[in-house]
């Protein structure tokens, strides 16, 4: 069958061989990851799962910086009260620890060093989405 004009623009769960870079510390089922290294000339977004299941102490990511702004974002799964997280996140800003049990956007400036991330509870599914302007994802650790 012959390829369609725009379907090289369309990405459906994960390219093997990519270098991602979350650690595996949890059920977290990643769902789709665009970089310019999938599609030339995109920016990059990451998109997960955050399952119930047991989740270790320990950061999901390291402490680093970019070199371009970042949206990062967890949601919650309960139609009837969305605003509800469905766990707890626990996210660094800075030298500044944030603990969320509701939905949430972060906009992170570049070269704000940012995490570690750690899920310290999830009860029910929570969506995870994250992205910025970089072509290809990079980071600094800090």
């Amino acid at each position: 069958m012959e390829q369609r004009k725009y379907e090289k623009l369309i990405v459906s769960g994960i390219r093997e061989g990519l270098d991602l870079p979350w650690k595996e510390v949890g059920p977290r089922r990643r769902i789709a990851w665009l970089d310019d290294s999938v599609i030339e000339g995109s920016f990059y977004v990451d998109c997960a799962w955050y399952c119930p299941g047991e989740w270790k102490d320990e950061p999901a990511v390291d402490a680093h910086t970019h070199s371009f702004d970042e949206v990062i974002g967890f949601f919650g799964t309960d139609p009837e009260n969305p605003e509800e997280l469905g766990g707890e996140i626990e996210l660094w800003l800075g030298d500044e620890k944030y603990v969320f049990t509701k939905s949430f956007l972060v906009y992170v400036p570049k070269g704000l060093s940012h995490c570690p991330l750690i899920v310290r509870k999830v009860y029910r599914p929570i969506f995870h989405f994250t992205t910025g302007p970089g072509g290809k994802y990079d980071r600094r650790s800090t």
